[in-house]
Order: structure tokens, then C-alpha cells, then sequence
């Protein structure tokens, strides 16, 4: 019996369906969640949230947030999040670049602007590397790195 799983940021819903595991970036380390799970409520960092379900996986960025766990139910509440197949590389990596170049004119005494685009960095980081590395849908991969994934 799979786990019902709703991913929400402050302005969308962006996921809603059933999971056989959810694994969540939590604030201590990722945690994989599967059905009948004990309730948990914890608080999520930035990072890569996945959603498998029947051999198929979703995958999430998430820009912090919470998680409540229910032995039939997972609740996310990102700060932001998108499926990464919906990542616009280019504006990432243009919003990445006027970020660096903000951070360098930044004065030091202007520590709320600094810590806000320096959160708009890491966010467009890890957007980067999240479509990197997982755009494009396919099946979960049972055999470890696939040939073009070898070091």
C-alpha cells in the first residue's frame, strides 16, 4: 500500500500522488520515508527531494521548508520548491551569475541584502546542479552509475 505524497510552496501545489518512498533532504540528513511510518515533523534544508513510485521517479528541488509525516500521508511545505524537469536552465544560470556579480558590489554593512542574494545563489546552484544531474523523467536505476555517469 503506497503513501500519499503532497509537495506545496507558498504558491502552488507541485506534486500530488501516491509514493512507494519519499526521500526528503532533512535538516540532519535525508530521510526516506515509506508507508506506515511513524508521524514525524521535521524541518527540511535545500536540497533534492525524490519521489518514487511502481519504478518511476520524480525529482523535486526544495528550498527549506517542513515535513509532516502520517502513517498514511506525507505533507511537504517548501519554502520553494519545482520538479526539475521544469527548471529553465538559462534563467538559473543568469540568475546565478547576477547574483555573484551583486555579492561582489554588496557593501559589507548591508547584511540583509547580502544574506538575500546570497539565498538566491544557493538556490540557483542547486537548481543547476539538480537538472544536471537528474533532467529528464526516467526509470529508477537499479545497477548504481550508469556508463556516462562513471568517473
Amino acid at each position: 500500500m503506497p503513501i500519499r505524497c503532497e509537495i506545496v510552496s507558498q504558491d502552488r501545489l507541485v506534486y500530488s500522488g501516491n509514493a512507494d518512498i519519499v526521500i526528503v533532504p532533512g535538516i540532519t540528513g535525508e530521510m526516506g520515508i515509506l508507508p506506515n511510518h511513524a508521524p514525524l515533523l521535521s524541518t527540511m534544508k535545500y536540497g533534492v527531494l525524490k519521489v518514487r513510485y511502481q519504478g518511476q521517479e520524480e525529482v523535486f528541488t526544495v528550498a527549506g521548508g517542513v515535513v509532516e509525516v502520517l502513517p498514511d500521508a506525507i505533507t511537504i511545505l517548501a519554502d520553494a520548491a519545482e520538479n526539475v524537469d521544469e527548471i529553465n536552465v538559462a534563467r538559473a544560470q543568469e540568475a546565478k551569475e547576477r547574483a555573484e556579480k551583486l555579492l561582489r558590489e554588496i557593501p559589507p554593512e548591508d547584511a540583509d541584502t547580502y544574506l538575500k542574494i546570497e539565498t538566491t545563489l544557493r538556490r540557483s546552484n542547486l537548481r543547476l546542479e539538480a537538472a544536471k544531474r537528474y533532467g529528464g523523467r526516467h526509470p529508477i536505476r537499479s545497477h548504481g552509475l550508469s556508463e556516462g555517469e562513471k568517473e
